[in-house]
């Protein structure tokens, strides 16, 4: 191998954590909106990094050692977020309420990044209209969260019929 095996070790992470913040500064809607222009930039982001984890070697077990110290270091991280939701929390951010009470929170679709039409067209991919939903939250891993509105049961329907019927007789 080109590295030592520490050599790699250090850099592989260091590459990691960097992607991690950049990621994270990036915005949910990045994970939420991948259209074609931000599959060509982490397309592009795997290649530039590349080198910055492998060095000059392009053997196979130095790039199966790379592999696994990505895959080590995930795993930490990802523990490490379960093990503590204070941290979990500082690195992965809250949840963003984009619509509630039937009015969209205009100030949080700007700080996202993501558009009226942008969300209306996430609504529809899960089979709702925004009028149809109380509630929907842009997740921390970028998945629209919509809360439907519930559906008028059996007793609402009757409650509906007496109110029509004193108004009937009166």
């Amino acid at each position: 191998m080109g590295i030592s095996p520490a050599d790699k070790a250090v850099r592989t992470a260091g590459v990691y954590g960097a992607l991690v913040v950049l990621l994270h500064l990036a915005g949910k809607r990045q994970l939420a909106q991948l259209n074609s222009f931000d599959l060509v930039v982490l397309l592009l982001l795997s290649n530039v990094v590349q080198n910055a984890v492998i060095g000059n070697d392009n053997s196979l077990a130095g790039g199966l050692l790379g592999a696994a110290i990505l895959l080590a270091v995930n795993a930490v991280l990802v523990r490490g977020a379960f093990m503590s939701p204070r941290f979990g929390k500082a690195l992965q951010g809250g949840a963003t309420t984009l619509f509630e009470d039937g009015r969209v929170d205009e100030r949080a679709l700007r700080r996202t990044a993501i558009t009226r039409e942008e969300l209306v067209a996430g609504l529809r991919r899960q089979g709702l209209e925004l009028a149809g939903v109380e509630r929907v939250v842009l997740e921390p891993e970028g998945a629209l969260n919509a809360t439907p509105k519930p559906k008028p049961g059996i007793e609402d329907v009757l409650a509906k019929l007496d109110a029509i019927e004193q108004r009937l007789s009166a």
